[in-house]
């Protein structure tokens, strides 16, 4: 399976990215979904639209290799309407955007599945974080029990006194 997820789409309607920078948010959903990327969408190659300039890349050190696609002189739908018209496997587009989902359909040569964006969102899969603290792009792929791992560390390092 080839999921095409529209990258900004996803971003800019989740809760958590929303209000950060366009950099923290490419970084958070890069991040979340080479850490968590098989949970939320299931096996297969992910590839990531976002529209813009920037650079091709694959981004790696999570669980899951993540490529990253920026739409440069076109538009990000129109980058995904081209990848999925190329592509040989079945195609999952994440994305809201009811447009873009039917032009992929029409256009892809194999089956095609819609995702809504939220599949892809921090509380996705019942992984909600606590309401009192902020999702920052530092904190993905962090473990829950991180402060009492170090708390544990600290104790065994430094002893009882710190």
């Amino acid at each position: 399976m080839l999921f095409l997820v529209d990258g900004y789409n996803v971003t800019k309607r989740d809760s958590a990215t929303s209000a950060l920078s366009l950099l923290e948010q490419r970084e958070a959903l890069v991040v979340r979904l080479r850490v968590r990327g098989r949970d939320l969408l299931g096996s297969g190659r992910i590839v990531v639209v976002f529209d813009g300039k920037g650079g091709l890349g694959l981004s790696s050190g999570g669980d899951v290799p993540v490529e990253v696609v920026y739409a440069r002189d076109r538009t990000a739908d129109d980058e995904i309407v081209r990848i999925a018209g190329s592509a040989t496997d079945a195609v999952a587009v994440v994305s809201s955007d009811r447009e873009l989902a039917a032009r992929v359909s029409g256009k892809a040569v194999g089956t095609v599945e819609v995702r809504e964006s939220s599949c892809c969102f921090e509380a996705a899969r019942g992984k909600k974080r606590p309401a009192s603290r902020g999702s920052l792009a530092r904190d993905a792929g962090i473990p829950r029990n991180a402060n009492a791992i170090t708390r544990e560390l600290k104790d065994l390092w430094l002893g009882e006194d710190s």
